[in-house]
């Protein structure tokens, strides 16, 4: 079976590049379930090595739709799983005892005995024997047929951590930082992440008779272009895959955009030249020499390997006319025109439309356009907890000095106190700390809004169903979220909407929100031959690539001002956010302030026009994610 998808070329491991995460996914479900029915038939066993975390959910989906939809049959499956926290019971939250019959042996029919999880819970001192244990219960087995895997942002597979030993077996090991930081949301502190797992060993891993290997997100890139590309180190364990008879990444485009294939293809050889590649390569040349467009000389071109451009176009001067016009092009004062419209922007959490696009909204507003906001979800996870308990002490103090008769004041005051007071490490919050860090929210959002000079009657609060879980761990989006989302934008009738397209939010939630707005786009255009202007914007983490940017929208130094004064007003994300991000410490309004001055800076070096700052937009047709 072979994938329906692009294969990388020159890549030490084969890499497989797909439309999206899904169409990847799918793939390895459709072979595990051939594998399965095709050991069924034979009345052989299937032996699958499992692993945990947001990227094999979905494959865990396909495969409990096929057991109920088309009776594939579990009951000769054995599993071994990769790894498990050490110290965590197997019913807690985060345990992946808990996660994997949660998302999948709950739901098929593998008999009990035959689940094979590391045991967290193991007594210090009988720890090497039961690793022994797992080894031998592997090697009974007749060894893994199909071995799924992910990958860390330091290249752990598994949880072998960097540097650690390339024949390694089962073992108990001590957590990365990155891997920690990384699981911080899971447990809603990183000071709440054990600092220690149980693993596989690499060298038990490579032993696997098939290995897929998926990865998901411009955060993965870097980590895939070190593990497929650069020299095989012990720094990145994923790189000790290469030499393995039969392994393949599975990679979205986003994953996949820093291999050399497709960040630099000319570099490799012949490249068929395009608009768009053209325009890559010439900024890249202009950040390579840290000259300007209009700067580039024949020799600059053909000291860089970039002879074919001139074959192909001609002098230096003609490509870098051609390319700066395009550039000068996107700058845009008006993104939603003069004329009076009516826009919607969708925000993911309640303050992702400050933080990305608060100045565009400045514009809009100034250009007289009816501008609406969506918030897609309460973002009521992100709340510290003492910040929800000031709030329930204020209000219970508001009700008693000023003689307001509230019988349940009381009431809240003690259940928040008491519910924040026994809350053990990394145990979701009750229903009534959330509807009051929902609150928080709520409030924070239209203050923020009303900065940009958006009416208080356009804020719409969603709170789409999918989210309501109380953990960083969310429901797959349903009918009933895009119902939500449909009915508003049938209900407003904007000719513009923007989106958060962002492929490197850590937790998920900007790409489930966007499939979301997109399904219901597509609902809507199906139902009536026509869909609104779709504008993409960037959230927290990262701006668009200089050559995929479409629109451009200058900020004065006064809208740059406004634009953080309305973040500002989110102050249970001010000073220390409770999920910043992996590895960055700035606060969310000095991310937003570097990212639209280097923006600009970037424009500036490249010879267009000297702004401020520039917030940047690509304009979708719903298939952009």
């Amino acid at each position: 079976m072979q994938p329906n998808a692009r294969k990388v070329p020159a890549t030490q491991i084969p890499c497989y590049v797909f439309d999206s995460d899904r169409e990847a996914t799918q793939y390895v479900a459709q072979s595990i379930a051939e594998t399965i029915s095709q050991r069924n038939a034979l009345s052989q066993t299937t032996v699958l090595g499992l692993a945990t975390g947001s990227t094999p959910v979905s494959i865990y989906r396909q495969l409990i739709r096929m057991h109920r939809e088309q009776g594939l049959d579990f009951s000769n499956v054995i599993t071994f799983n990769l790894d498990e926290y050490y110290g965590v019971a197997p019913t807690a939250l985060q345990s992946y005892h808990r996660f994997m019959h949660e998302t999948l042996f709950d739901h098929v029919n593998i008999p009990k005995e035959n689940i094979h999880i590391p045991d967290g819970t193991v007594a210090p001192k009988d720890v090497e024997e039961h690793c022994r244990q797992y080894e031998e219960a592997i090697r009974r087995a007749g060894g893994i047929d199909i071995q799924i895997l992910g990958i860390g942002r330091n290249g752990h597979i598994g949880f072998n951590e960097p540097f650690g030993p390339r024949n390694s077996r089962t073992r108990l090991i001590t957590l990365d930082r990155v891997t920690r930081m990384d699981a911080a949301a899971d447990f809603f502190k990183v000071e709440d992440v054990p600092t220690q797992a149980l693993t596989m060993g690499i060298g038990t891993i490579y032993e696997a008779k098939k290995l897929f290997l998926l990865a998901f997100g411009e955060h993965k890139a870097r980590i895939i272009r070190e593990a497929v590309e650069d020299p095989v180190t012990e720094r990145v364990p994923a790189s000790f895959l290469r030499g393995h008879v039969d392994v393949s990444f599975l990679l979205d485009a986003a994953a996949a955009d820093e291999l050399t294939a497709r960040k630099t293809p000319w570099v490799l050889g012949h490249v068929s030249w395009d608009d768009a590649l053209v325009k890559r390569a010439m900024l890249w040349l202009c950040e390579k020499t840290e000259k300007a467009l209009l700067k580039l000389d024949d020799d600059d071109i053909r000291q860089h390997g970039l002879y074919s451009l001139l074959r192909e176009f001609g002098s230096s001067s003609r490509i870098a006319h051609r390319v700066f016009r395009g550039m000068m092009d996107t700058i845009e004062y008006h993104p939603a025109g003069t004329e009076p419209r009516r826009v919607l922007c969708f925000s993911p959490h309640p303050d992702d439309d400050v933080i990305s696009m608060g100045g565009t909204l400045i514009r809009l507003i100034e250009d007289r356009h009816e501008v609406h906001i969506a918030y897609m979800t309460s973002g009521n996870i992100a709340v510290f907890d003492h910040d929800a308990q000031q709030v329930a002490d204020l209000v219970t103090e508001l009700n008693r000095q000023f003689g307001i008769d509230d019988e349940k004041s009381p009431l809240l005051e003690t259940e928040v106190g008491r519910s924040l007071v026994s809350k053990h490490p990394g145990q979701p919050d009750t229903e009534a700390v959330l509807r009051i860090k929902s609150l928080i929210r709520w409030s924070e959002a239209k203050s923020a809004a009303s900065v940009c000079g958006v009416e208080e009657a356009n804020l719409h609060f969603l709170d789409l169903p999918f989210y309501q879980t109380g953990t960083v761990a969310k429901k797959p989006p349903t009918k009933d979220d895009i119902g939500l989302v449909r009915e508003l934008i049938e209900r407003i009738g904007p000719s513009q909407i923007y989106v958060a397209g962002d492929l490197s939010d850590p937790h998920g939630t900007h790409r489930a929100c966007a499939q979301v707005v997109f399904q219901a786009l597509k609902e809507i255009e199906a139902a009536t031959g026509s869909r609104p202007e779709v504008l993409l914007y960037r959230g927290a983490w990262q701006e668009w690539a200089l050559d995929v940017i479409e629109i451009a929208v200058p900020l004065s130094p006064q809208d740059l001002k406004t634009k953080k004064e309305a973040i500002f007003r989110h102050e249970s994300q001010k000073d220390s956010a409770l999920f910043p991000g992996p590895d960055d410490p700035r606060e969310f309004w000095q991310r937003a302030e570097d990212r639209n001055r280097r923006t600009a800076d970037l424009y500036n070096r490249l010879g267009l026009p000297e702004y401020y700052g520039l917030e940047a937009f690509v304009r979708s047709d719903g298939q952009n994610l």
